[in-house]
């Protein structure tokens, strides 16, 4: 059983994937919901405060390295690009704007992500981390939620 929820542990600290696929693959090898929202929350912001202080560090570092370069290139830009997109639509509510990005389980809009975008676009701390950590209590919400059945139920009565 611990074996279990290590694996989704570590599941949920994988970048992209997070607590997205972590919930679900309890879900599929029988492990309790409850449970396994707390522990892919817990693996999930685990690396938060490292991408924040460190990820931008090492990125602009190895952004000219030979074999690691296109792809930490690619992590900038998609942090920036992210960041300055989700900076010019917020506006002053930037706080707000931050927890729905990464509280909105779709493809690349995760912790990693929003800490990323969060840590280049200079926001504090502080704030980074309770945006990042109300957006994946969301995501892990809706994830846990869409893993139970309870969406599809609703997606069949409303519609």
């Amino acid at each position: 059983m611990l074996q279990k929820y290590m694996t989704v542990f570590l599941i949920s600290m994988v970048p992209l994937v997070e607590l997205r696929g972590a919930i679900p693959y309890s879900r599929i090898i029988g492990l309790p919901l409850f449970q396994s929202y707390i522990i892919a929350i817990i693996g999930n912001m685990l690396p938060v405060p490292i991408i924040y202080l460190f990820a931008r560090r090492v990125l602009e570092w190895g952004a000219d390295k030979p074999i690691i370069g296109s792809f930490f290139t690619w992590c900038l830009n998609k942090g920036e690009h992210g960041g300055k997109k989700l900076q010019a639509k917020a506006g002053r509510g930037l706080f707000i704007a931050l927890l729905l990005f990464v509280g909105i389980p779709l493809p690349g809009t995760g912790a990693w992500t929003g800490t990323l975008a969060a840590s280049l676009l200079d926001v504090d701390f502080k704030s980074s981390i309770l945006a990042v950590m109300g957006g994946v209590l969301l995501a892990g919400v809706i994830m846990a939620l869409a893993s139970a059945g309870v969406l599809g139920a609703l997606k069949s009565i409303v519609f």
